[in-house]
């Protein structure tokens, strides 16, 4: 994969990440929402709390900077932001980290 592939790729997980973050309320998450919140959803430190990841890292990771992540941290933030599975296998395609779950279906092309 080409350097401008993996910037776009890394792109497209920033404005991933931030759309998922947004769509949730901390009421939707167990959270009571204290103070005045400038722009809808969680707030960085929320998500990186409930998936129980360093603020740095999750920062970093939305901000599409090049970092290599765990599946184990990409399992955290899916759960953290409620993913259903195809999301969250979207969201493993955009970090580099290839799903190897038991459950994953992969669809084959015939032709």
């Amino acid at each position: 994969m080409n350097a401008t592939s993996k910037e776009n790729r890394r792109t497209e997980l920033s404005i991933f990440l931030r759309r998922h973050r947004a769509r949730l309320s901390p009421s939707d998450v167990g959270l009571v929402a204290s103070g005045r919140r400038r722009t809808p959803g969680l707030r960085r430190e929320e998500v990186a709390a409930l998936a129980n990841v360093g603020l740095s890292w999750y920062t970093w990771l939305e901000q599409g900077r090049p970092i290599n992540v765990s599946s184990q941290v990409l399992d955290a933030i899916s759960r953290a932001l409620r993913l259903d599975d195809a999301e969250r296998i979207h969201l493993r395609l955009l970090a580099g980290v290839p799903d190897r779950s038991p459950n994953t279906h992969q669809c084959r092309l015939t032709m």
